[in-house]
């Protein structure tokens, strides 16, 4: 199978808050925008993501509005101090402060407009041993 995207479609009725968001936030620019959808991407297109607002003209059966419960965006970032620092100045609120894990990322957390929470990481090395316990026998 050859893939073009894959992406998740968040159902909020918030799609100018988050596109205002994602745009200022992430640098996402918009691929795709009408009263009812909302496609961004990253520039260089290894990033994409969507969302659909609950009264969508042709809605597929199964997505209900996001209620904010088991979903996370992870944003592997190559500095997170500074996206950190960035957001924390602009009075964005973090919902978990940035700090170096011991599994190996340096990360903070904040939700979105919609409500999903976001992960923004970067990699790290983790303590010596610290994923050994965790690791399937070979």
């Amino acid at each position: 199978m050859q893939f073009q995207d894959f992406y998740p479609i968040i159902v909020t009725d918030k799609l100018a808050a988050c596109r205002d968001f994602y745009t200022r936030w992430f640098e996402l620019e918009i691929g795709f925008e009408s009263t009812w959808f909302l496609w961004l991407r990253s520039a260089n297109t290894t990033v994409s993501l969507a969302f659909m607002h609950p009264e969508h003209p042709s809605t597929p059966p199964g997505p209900e509005p996001f209620n904010g419960k088991g979903m996370c965006l992870e944003f592997q970032v190559e500095d997170a101090q500074a996206t950190y620092q960035r957001f924390h100045e602009a009075g964005l609120e973090i919902g978990y402060a940035i700090r170096d894990e011991s599994f190996g990322q340096r990360r903070f957390g904040l939700y979105d407009p919609a409500g999903v929470w976001i992960d923004v990481v970067q990699q790290i090395d983790p303590e010596v041993g610290w994923w050994d316990k965790y690791m399937l026998p070979a």
